[in-house]
């Protein structure tokens, strides 16, 4: 039976990652030193061989692709865009820290910031977005992918859909790292359940 490899791969670091800020719609480009890095990344480790490179089309995630991946032409999946922290966006947890509806968000009484993301909401996109790849890897016959794509984005997907079962905050990973997953069509299409087998 065939199957289908893709590799979750976040993005480089920002300067707003640096500040420890909630980036999430904010179209902020790599930073030097998270350009930097992961080029040092590249050198020191290999990272997977793929057929084809998807990308969220959000600007750090392009450059990353583009230094990963340089001899791939990304394909942006709009539904991979990172989530949106609404009024939250572009601020650290000091500077909201007496904010009210910033601990009932985080204390999980209200599942989206003031003017943000509904939290079920996002985690449907992503879900979509990535049985677009799905679906477009079948189509055209690539069983190797690559996905650079949100930290977010990346915890969502696999506390949603992945095997072993974790919770979101148990899936993050350093800008540049991720996750492999593999798809079984059989066992995806009929639960849409993905396993991961392998951190990059």
């Amino acid at each position: 039976m065939k199957t289908y490899k893709i590799y979750l791969i976040r993005h480089g670091a920002t300067d707003g990652n640096a500040r420890g800020e909630y980036i999430g719609v904010t179209d902020l480009p790599l930073s030097l030193s998270g350009a930097t890095n992961l080029a040092n990344l590249k050198d020191k480790i290999e990272y997977p061989q793929v057929e084809k490179v998807y990308t969220s089309p959000m600007l750090r995630c392009r450059q990353t692709a583009n230094i990963l991946y340089p001899e791939f032409s990304a394909e942006n999946i709009d539904n991979l865009t990172e989530y949106d922290f609404g009024e939250f966006e572009g601020k650290n947890a000091l500077q909201l820290e007496s904010n009210p509806d910033f601990y009932k968000w985080t204390s999980g009484q209200i599942s989206s910031p003031p003017g943000g993301e509904d939290s079920t909401e996002f985690a449907k996109r992503v879900c979509l977005g990535f049985h677009e790849v799905v679906e477009d890897m079948m189509a055209n016959g690539i069983t190797r992918a690559a996905i650079i794509m949100h930290g977010g984005a990346i915890m969502t997907l696999l506390s949603c859909c992945a095997v072993p079962r974790r919770r979101s905050l148990e899936w993050t990973s350093e800008n540049g790292r991720g996750y492999g997953v593999l798809v079984t069509p059989s066992f995806y299409h009929s639960n849409g359940i993905i396993e991961v087998t392998e951190e990059i």
